[in-house]
């Protein structure tokens, strides 16, 4: 509107000046007044073009300014996180450093215990390999002694068989003893407890005959009565021929005093002994191998008092009778 103004005017000038001019004056100025008038629909169009681009650029401005009051206003709101963020990072930022200088200070205060845990270490494994290998020895050596203990295990049970073997023997030679003492005992049951006596001991028969069954004071010669139990008794060794016999004299302790064929007590009791034995071995079957001799003399008493009655005890003549043990020192040689 302001541009349609001076335009206005302009016509009014000309039609003042029309009047005053000469007619090609007139023209021109027509001619310009057309040129004005195109001129002005011209300058319309555009002015028309301008309001409505100057409408579009105001709806944009208007947009771009609410678009800059909404940045402006994020602006404001990110400065303030930013800023925020900011003193966060820098409060992380302090407590980092911070936790970095402790654990510096950490590091350097565990590097000696960590050497020294270190150091202990070694020592530690230094003793365990030390007590490795003495266990290793100490296995060696158990199995070295299970293995002989186990080979004595071995010798042990063949000794134990072998004392077995041996029992089953002194258990039967006990039985056969104890039958033997049985069978004197039946074939003397005349004689016990008449000067002669019958019992069994340490594996063995003893028949002790008192002198006065046997011999007179000082004397060899064996009197009847006792001639008759020898017989007996050497009845009783012909049906057992597994015994061995060993035929004992014994004297007191009263020195011997008699013919220059004695000298003293030790050839009474050999003697007495030896006649004892030529009684067994006449009109009998018993092997002269299995019977044995001996003088005692005084040396044996069962009565050690000096009295009477004791050296009464002690004149005597026993008679040995043993089981033989063939079987038994096979046993043993072989061990």
């Amino acid at each position: 509107m302001k541009i349609l103004k001076p335009v206005f005017l302009f016509a009014l000038c000309c039609l003042f000046l029309s009047s005053c001019v000469s007619l090609k004056k007139y023209q021109e100025m027509e001619n310009n007044q057309k040129n004005c008038t195109e001129e002005n629909k011209t300058l319309k169009g555009k002015v028309m073009e301008y309001v409505t681009r100057l409408t579009e650029l105001t709806a944009t401005a208007d947009k771009l300014k609410k678009q800059n009051e909404l940045l402006v206003a994020d602006s404001i709101n990110n400065g303030m996180k930013h800023r925020e963020l900011t003193r966060k990072y820098d409060d992380l930022s302090m407590a980092y450093d911070t936790l970095q200088n402790n654990n510096l200070k950490l590091l350097k205060g565990n590097k000696f215990e960590t050497q020294k845990l270190i150091s202990e270490l070694e020592k530690t494994k230094e003793t365990l390999q030390k007590k490795e290998d003495d266990l290793k020895k100490l296995e060696s050596e158990l199995n070295t002694k299970l293995d002989n203990l186990n080979e004595m295990q071995l010798k042990l049970d063949e000794k134990q068989q072998k004392l077995n073997e041996l029992q089953n023997i002194l258990d039967k030679k006990d039985s056969a003893v104890k039958a033997l003492k049985n069978k004197v005992s039946e074939a003397l049951l005349g004689y016990e407890n008449n000067g002669l006596t019958v019992k069994q001991m340490n594996g063995k028969v003893y028949v002790s005959m008192d002198e006065a069954l046997l011999f007179a004071s000082g004397k060899y010669e064996v009197a009847s009565k006792g001639a008759d139990a020898l017989k007996k008794l050497a009845k009783v060794l012909e049906t057992n021929v597994d015994i061995n016999v060993m035929v004992e004299g014994h004297t007191d302790n009263v020195p011997y005093k008699g013919s220059d064929q004695i000298l003293d007590n030790w050839d009474l009791s050999v003697k007495r002994a030896t006649t004892v034995i030529r009684i067994l071995l006449s009109n009998s079957t018993i092997a002269p191998v299995r019977i044995t001799a001996a003088g005692r003399s005084e040396y044996f008493p069962v009565d050690k008092a000096n009295t009477s009655e004791a050296r009464s005890k002690n004149r005597r003549t026993e008679i040995i009778l043993t089981p033989k043990l063939d079987e038994l020192l096979k046993i043993i040689e072989t061990n």
